[in-house]
């Protein structure tokens, strides 16, 4: 889905406001349903989830989360959902195997890392990480979801974008109240800067929650690749603008750019449009690699890699050890 522009209004829009009894019924019962008990997974469990719907780093943070696990000697087995795909699981995700229309993009990027299982059944998806070798669960998503008991909660936050106007689906991005969900959260991460992000830091630290700030990276070596070259830059992500951005911080020249709604499933006549557009102007064609698993035949499209970089990151990672070690004590 693509972000509808009216949820950014602060103050809410005549739109917003037209759906918030709607957005407070679906908020109240994603609340309720929060407050359910989940089952025991049998290992612990890690969620990387955030409040609202829509893009703001889950994935590459599971990701920063699962290499401070490894490093921990832990043997972590993502969780996800599968967006987009077909495959209800459980299902382990095997390059070559499975494709972005089998699991969706995002477990295609986990499996690079770590065992994925794709499963819409939570508590049928954490027999398989166990099944698959689990010391340890990392759930991408799923923090509303109440199916399975997790150890330690991390939420992710944009730093610009904060919950926007405050209101509930689909009068605005929360999945449930702000005031509901802090009690699900052990620990923030603010991605990248902005005051709303800002905000929302020391509203944890309030709680007496840790907040972390973070960004994403470039790999080195793909932005020295791309710097002072002409780019068609192209997103189907959260928030295309700050793919985009982050292209003209590693000194690419934009000369067209095109956003895509998250997930988009890029047709070959989109691709072929780009390509043409690409060579008309002499340009590079550049995505995300989430973008690329969605391409079938990515021939000359580059990617630019990108990895969480968290600042305190030793503190962040002490908390999940500890959590992990308090999760095996019962």
């Amino acid at each position: 889905m693509r972000a509808p522009d009216f949820w950014r209004d602060d103050p809410p829009s005549i739109r917003a406001r037209l759906l918030m009894p709607i957005g407070a019924v679906y908020g109240a019962l994603t609340a309720a349903r929060m407050r359910r008990a989940g089952a025991s997974a049998g290992v612990p469990v890690i969620c990387v989830g955030n409040f609202t719907a829509g893009g703001a780093g889950k994935t590459p943070t599971a990701i920063a989360v699962a290499r401070m696990l490894l490093a921990q000697g832990e043997r972590p087995v993502f969780l996800t959902r599968g967006h987009g795909g077909r495959l209800a699981g459980p299902v382990a995700v095997e390059a070559g195997l499975h494709g972005h229309a089998d699991v969706g993009d995002e477990p295609l990027l986990l499996a690079e890392v770590a065992p994925t299982i794709v499963s819409r059944d939570r508590i049928a998806g954490a027999r398989a990480c166990r099944e698959a070798g689990a010391s340890v669960i990392v759930m991408d998503d799923g923090l509303q979801n109440p199916s399975l008991r997790k150890d330690f909660r991390l939420v992710v936050v944009d730093g610009e974008a904060g919950v926007q106007n405050g209101l509930c689906l689909p009068a605005g991005p929360l999945r449930a109240p702000l005031s509901a969900q802090w009690d699900f959260v052990d620990a923030l991460v603010v991605m990248g800067p902005g005051e709303a992000g800002r905000a929302l830091a020391e509203a944890s630290r309030a709680r007496g929650k840790r907040a972390f700030h973070a960004r994403l990276r470039p790999d080195p070596s793909a932005a020295s690749s791309i710097a002072g070259e002409k780019v068609l830059a192209f997103a189907g992500i959260g928030r295309p603008e700050k793919f985009f951005a982050t292209l003209e911080a590693c000194g690419a020249r934009i000369v067209a750019r095109a956003a895509f709604p998250d997930h988009h499933a890029f047709t070959g006549d989109e691709l072929a449009g780009l390509r043409a557009k690409a060579g008309n102007h002499g340009a590079m064609l550049v995505t995300t690699c989430k973008d690329l698993m969605r391409i079938a035949e990515p021939g000359e499209i580059v990617a630019l890699p990108v990895a969480v970089e968290v600042d305190d990151g030793p503190a962040l990672e002490a908390l999940l050890g500890n959590a992990v070690a308090q999760a095996r004590k019962g």
